[in-house]
This record gives structure tokens, sequence and C-alpha cells, in this order.
């Protein structure tokens, strides 16, 4: 359950780092946006250093689903886009795939 929380935390801090570029280069805001975004930037890759992984690789990988998760929430909570079915089941798959690598009985 941890690690679910710090792949929506990690997830949170990487959108938002990514959106204060976003809106410095894409929607003519100041450069100050680039200073808290590079600090979200930072704290997202330290978050996936705490996940309870054996191999970066994988932590990675089964991140991927729950980023892609928290993006298409962001696109509906932040900027107001509604995901559609095709979202939506794409989101799903995603989080099937994320599962099965992280949960799956991998060699030692």
């Amino acid at each position: 359950m941890l690690n679910v929380v710090i792949y929506v935390a990690a997830a949170l801090a990487e959108i938002a780092g990514c959106f204060a570029f976003w809106a410095w280069l894409r929607l003519a805001k100041s450069p100050v946006w680039l200073f808290p975004g590079c600090g979200a930037l930072v704290l997202f890759a330290y978050l996936l250093t705490r996940v309870d992984a054996a191999d970066a690789g994988r932590a990675y990988a089964a991140y991927g689903g729950i980023y892609i998760t928290s993006a298409l929430l962001w696109l509906w909570l932040v900027e107001g886009v509604r995901p559609d079915r095709w979202d939506l089941g794409g989101v799903a798959l995603c989080l099937l795939g994320a599962a099965i690598i992280f949960f799956g009985p991998h060699r030692l």
C-alpha cells in the first residue's frame, strides 16, 4: 500500500513539474514557474527511489500505469477536459500491465 502512495505522490510531482514548463513555454507564463517546476521534478525522482522494488526498471515500468492514471485525472480536474471511453480503456490496460509487472513472480 505504501508503494501506491509513493507512486501517486511521484506522479503528482512529475505532472506538476512538467506542467510548470508547459505553462512557461506554451502558456507564456513567467520563467519563475521553472523554479518550483524543477523542485517538483527533483521530488519526483527522489520519490521513485523510495519504492520497495528490487530493480529500478521494474519500479519505473510499474509506475507508468500510475502516471497515466494521474495524467488523465490532471486532464479532468485541472484542465477541465473529461476523459472519454478510450482514455478510460487505455488507463485500465495500463494499470493491469503495471500490476502484472510489479506483482509478477519474477526470478531472483
